[in-house]
């Protein structure tokens, strides 16, 4: 049987008593503290009502002591050294004092660990003001009933909060850490703080502003810069933008109005930002997703880009694991595109350039032809997307309706309004539409500003710009990192061998372009070794 502490020095007699507080909490939302100080306030006042001298206090907030807990317990762990490490002191014993036994542990093995520390030392454990002495077998086996109890409560606190957040993700609440662009207003329900809405701020434009800029051919690095440059667009945790936290919220649907649980989205209780609330806006957040998820995407590391078609081109001898890369200089004092694999390829990098980039000229100058090949010919992107999405809507609100009647009960005879078996039965026949529908809108990603501007105006102006003159403001023409965006996209450019070792000049051949939609053409750039077939005689060839 425990010790009541009013008693402990008639148990115990002659010796002093020096204490070790602790306090833990798992849910700090308000990043008070507020429950574990009130704890270790109950601990003093013990301490001070029994002249129990404190030596230290130790408190986690905002952390849980289950197995499903992941964050270390770093004061835990430094009661535990500051028990076992403690040096003996005659006519003293140490106690540990905590509010409750789950304050301490919800999980077996950290019960053990500090048993086992309490035994080495001698050190008594107090909790709901009873003091255990754990080298008594009583007392052992009354305290690790109580931490068999502390891991029950904790699994079932487990069990309730995920049938909370499965219930709030399918009414399509809002859950977790917010994301940049949202506000939040919470209420407090059933005596914890909840969110009730989420809606978008004045920082929602900086989202689409950075989504518009990789749509556009910006680099990540770049919109990082960007966004540190903008006062405005400082994040609400304070921590600074970098590469990995603009990627994450490029790809986040969160800003589309969808609430995503376990891989599956649906419609949130929240609108999408402004601008993304569109069939189009949608689309050009389809197309950045899948630019910055493809698993094949290769990563420009470092500096940016300096160099138009290194790594943007293919070695055509060795095949299209084979990327032709920049050499800074020759003997012959200029740089050069030369194979990376076997370095059995060669050209001026100033004459392989100014080919490429007239032959993508010219081939976007045929608007006909270079529009066949860009824009979809079944239909209006936008009018597809409004269709798919209301079947979706339609498939949501039916399967919604079905399973409340399935919870409704006839006050006549009892049964439900719809069966289990009837339920069933339709989501079966419509669940796998739904999740069509969804796939199919989720690949639809329009046509890409970049190129929609080199086909409707005036491809050479779009790509080189002009200065100002007659009064017109001077007309940028496109980044380094646009040019390379276009070429990926509408074009493999691959360099073959000349007839004669050593021989510089472009010959008829040498330079094979395979535009989308031709023989040859790849939409995504390998990163493996495989062996590639030459380009068919339907691609474009080098002439001089």
């Amino acid at each position: 049987m425990p010790y009541a502490p009013e008693y402990l020095h008639l148990v115990i007699p002659d010796v002093r008593f020096e204490a070790w507080l602790y306090g833990r909490n798992s849910d700090d939302v308000m990043k008070t503290g507020s429950s574990v100080e009130d704890q270790l306030t109950i601990g003093r006042s013990l301490c001070h009502t029994h002249n129990w001298r404190i030596l230290q206090e130790f408190k986690d907030i905002g952390i849980s002591a289950s197995r499903h807990g992941t964050k270390t317990r770093g004061d835990f762990e430094d009661l535990l050294d500051a028990i076992v490490t403690a040096e003996p002191t005659p006519g003293v014993r140490r106690i540990v004092v905590a509010f409750e036994a789950a304050r301490y542990y919800r999980n077996l093995e950290e019960y053990v660990r500090l048993r086992a520390a309490c035994l080495k030392s001698k050190t008594l454990l107090c909790y709901n003001g009873q003091v255990y002495d754990l080298s008594r077998r009583d007392d052992r086996k009354t305290t690790a009933q109580h931490a068999v109890d502390a891991e029950d409560e904790a699994e079932g606190i487990r069990d309730r909060n995920l049938r909370t957040t499965r219930l709030q993700a399918e009414a399509g609440q809002p859950h977790g850490k917010l994301p940049f662009g949202y506000s939040r207003e919470y209420a407090f329900v059933a005596g914890r703080r909840r969110c009730v809405s989420q809606h978008e701020n004045e920082q929602g434009t900086y989202v689409f502003q950075a989504l518009q800029r990789v749509d556009s051919g910006h680099s990540i690095r770049s919109i990082v810069r960007w966004l540190r440059g903008e006062p405005g667009a400082a994040r609400p945790d304070g921590a600074d933008w970098t590469e990995d936290l603009v990627r994450r919220m490029l790809v986040n649907r969160v800003y589309l109005g969808e609430r995503g649980h376990h891989g599956t989205f649906r419609a949130a209780s929240w609108d999408a930002i402004k601008g993304l609330d569109t069939p189009a806006g949608r689309a050009m957040f389809n197309r950045v997703t899948a630019q910055l998820t493809d698993p094949q995407r290769r990563v420009q590391r470092g500096s940016e880009p300096a160099h138009l078609l290194s790594f943007n081109s293919f070695c055509g001898e060795c095949g299209d694991h084979a990327f032709l890369v920049s050499r800074p200089s020759t003997r012959h004092g200029t740089p050069t595109m030369y194979c990376r694999e076997a370095q059995n390829v060669s050209l001026p990098e100033a004459v392989m350039d100014a080919f490429v980039e007239e032959a993508v000229i010219s081939w976007f100058s045929d608007k006909s032809k270079a529009r066949r090949a860009l824009v979809p010919d079944d239909g209006e992107v936008e009018a597809k997307m409004a269709a798919a999405q209301r079947l979706i809507t339609g498939y949501e609100e039916q399967l919604a309706r079905a399973r409340a009647l399935a919870e409704e009960f006839d006050r006549e005879t009892g049964q439900p309004r719809l069966s289990i078996e009837s339920l069933a039965s339709l989501e079966s026949r419509l669940l796998p539409k739904l999740k069509a529908e969804r796939a199919k809108l989720n690949s639809m990603k329009g046509v890409d500003p970049l190129l929609l501007s080199m086909l409707t105006e005036d491809p050479d102006l779009v790509w080189n710009g002009r200065p100002a003159r007659d009064g017109e403001p001077a007309r940028p023409g496109l980044t380094l990192e646009q040019k390379r965006e276009v070429i990926r996209k509408v074009v493999t450019v691959r360099l073959y061998k000349a007839r004669k070792p050593g021989l510089r000049k472009l010959e008829p051949g040498r330079i094979k372009l395979s535009f989308v939609g031709e023989p040859g053409f790849r939409d995504r750039r390998l990163r493996a070794p495989e062996t590639v077939p030459a380009p068919a005689p339907g691609a474009v060839s080098a002439e001089t």
